[in-house]
């Protein structure tokens, strides 16, 4: 998995890059789609790192939304593609998952990304990152609320708050109780999806746990991914 020839390899670059494709990202549900039929193939995406061995693994899974079984999955291995840098992180990802969604025979409707869209300083999370490149609906939920603030949302599943911008008080996502009694998980807008469908696609698939499905069965698919190519020395050139 070679990384693209024409990849940011500095800070100055892809803020750059980020600068030239936040205008690009659409914020709502596609006009003249209904937001409660979103479709019925739903893509996990997530990654994993060795940063001893230079390498990276991206897993792409996808579920049937209706009963939340696994339909098809692929990974993908490779050079990280870019340093460690906050705020940065989608180009040291992004070439992996996006082999990894390639390697599906099946297109998503929607892809659910284990970091953030628009909850991000420049409005550019992963999530967005990746629904520009590739055309796709996405969505980020995160674990954490990055440099966000929230309150906590009432105590039963589905409770809510705004997730917001301390310098701008724009709302940038929700807090989102998918369990009661659990703490939240963090949902912003990627790319083609309103937040309130990023919300309840949220919802709709952690009936069972407090992470979607989808992120659960990718981290778990790119860690096995990791270990196997670590295990057999995998060239990832």
């Amino acid at each position: 998995m070679p990384i693209p020839a024409d990849w940011p390899t500095t800070e100055a670059e892809a803020l750059a890059e980020q600068e030239r494709l936040r205008p690009l990202v659409q914020p709502h549900d596609d006009p003249g789609r209904d937001p409660a039929a979103p479709g019925t193939l739903i893509a996990g995406v997530d990654v994993a790192y060795d940063d001893e061995h230079d390498l990276v693994a991206a897993a792409a899974v996808l579920l049937d939304r209706d009963t939340l079984d696994v339909v098809e999955q692929a990974t993908a291995v490779g050079r990280i593609a870019f340093p460690y840098v906050p705020g940065l992180l989608a180009f040291r990802e992004l070439p992996a998952v996006l082999d990894a969604l390639a390697a599906l025979t099946r297109t998503p409707e929607t892809v659910v990304c284990d970091g953030y869209g628009l909850a991000h300083p420049r409005r550019l999370g992963l999530a967005s990152h990746l629904g520009i490149l590739t055309g796709l609906r996405t969505l980020g939920v995160a674990k954490t609320p990055f440099t966000f603030d929230h309150h906590e949302p009432d105590a039963p599943r589905g409770s809510w708050t705004p997730l917001t911008d301390p310098a701008t008080g724009e709302e940038v996502g929700r807090a989102v109780r998918t369990r009661a009694g659990v703490k939240p998980v963090f949902v912003s807008v990627g790319h083609r999806t309103g937040l309130d469908t990023a919300v309840r696609t949220t919802l709709d698939l952690a009936r069972h746990y407090r992470l979607p499905e989808t992120t659960r069965h990718a981290d778990s698919l790119c860690r096995r991914a990791l270990a196997d190519a670590r295990r057999t020395g995998t060239n990832a050139n």
